[in-house]
């Protein structure tokens, strides 16, 4: 029997070919806006501890074998800490909206799959309150992964960041920085690989449950658990395919936006080069010229941004309705593609 992870990417192109074409400019759009919030949304182990057997030295270095620099952080006025507390706390604020709305994106996304309609507004509302609790799990998760990684960095490096703190010049050996980053790599493997299998999975197969039976998020994994748990050589096979599916189609994105991209500039790198000119001519840089070099710039993001919608969205499309084909194969209960898949994929 054929695994679905591999017998289902011709299905996911039909399907993400039907679903984008004929082409709409309106629905395109939409799409483009949901691919922005999808993107932009997107949030237990051993500990480690090296601190007692590689202790950080202060003031000047001492003479042996293993080379090591010395690092003071300068000083910084109340007014300049301020400042940057300021602009931490509006950046945190900010990803943290753009991360509740693009919890609750997920399921105008999946909704927009399910039924063939894309209705920003009306999906939206209806699915605000999942949303909502799918973005309180990642932030839990994204708090426990932070809070994993960074006791262990404090466990390894902070005495280094308490002496720096404090105004003093610290000498961190080169074999302790590479060590600890060593440490940290591993840890990132023992608990970073767990913890993107939960939130791919979460995002992939959980929500759709989920969307279509009305229940939070653990609710939703239990009824994902056994399913899972039985069918996982099918859903091993999928993280392989999805991965490698990934990187094709990262690339071949790239590739294309970067192209377009520098096609895109030509014309506005001749009006700026006419600006330059004439800057240099009237020996003057005026506010009108930085304004025109602002818009120039501006302008140029946005058209490259639309370039990258109309490049990505296929293949956001593609990759999750591949997802919510495999999901469908191994349990029908949970497919809310059953209405869109082509005739011969039940």
């Amino acid at each position: 029997m054929a695994l679905a992870a591999i017998d289902r990417i011709d299905d996911a192109v039909d399907m993400t070919r039907s679903f984008l074409f004929p082409f709409d400019g309106g629905r395109w759009l939409r799409l483009a806006v949901i691919t922005f919030f999808l993107v932009g949304g997107s949030g237990g182990g051993s500990v480690f501890s090296t601190t007692g057997n590689v202790p950080a030295s202060t003031g000047s270095t001492t003479g042996g074998s293993i080379p090591e620099f010395s690092v003071e952080l300068p000083e910084f006025t109340a007014t300049a800490v301020a400042v940057a507390l300021g602009v931490i706390a509006v950046l945190v604020l900010l990803g943290l909206i753009v991360g509740a709305i693009g919890a609750i994106v997920e399921f105008v996304f999946v909704e927009s799959l399910s039924s063939n309609e894309v209705n920003i507004r009306a999906y939206f509302g209806r699915y605000l309150g999942r949303g909502l609790r799918l973005f309180a799990f990642r932030l839990v998760l994204g708090a426990v992964t932070f809070a994993i990684f960074g006791g262990a960095f404090l466990l390894l490096f902070g005495d280094v960041i308490a002496a720096l703190f404090a105004g003093e010049a610290v000498s961190p050996s080169i074999a302790r920085i590479v060590a600890g980053v060593l440490l940290l790599f591993l840890l990132g493997l023992v608990v970073g690989i767990p913890v993107a299998l939960a939130n791919g999975f979460t995002t992939e197969f959980v929500v759709p449950i989920m969307l279509r039976e009305d229940r939070g998020v653990l609710a939703a994994w239990r009824r994902f658990w056994p399913t899972l748990t039985e069918q996982w050589t099918e859903y091993g096979a999928y993280v392989l395919v999805a991965f490698g599916l990934h990187i094709v189609t990262g690339i071949a994105g790239s590739i294309v936006l970067g192209l377009v991209a520098v096609a895109l500039l030509v014309p506005f790198a001749i009006v700026a080069v006419l600006v330059g000119v004439g800057v240099l001519q009237g020996g003057v840089l005026t506010a009108a010229s930085i304004a025109v070099l602002a818009g120039l710039l501006i302008a140029y993001l946005l058209v490259v941004f639309v370039a990258a919608a109309v490049i990505y969205v296929p293949i956001r499309v593609f990759h999750r309705q591949f997802a919510l084909l495999v999901l469908g194969d191994t349990n029908a209960e949970f497919d809310v593609l059953a209405d869109r898949r082509p005739s011969g994929a039940d």
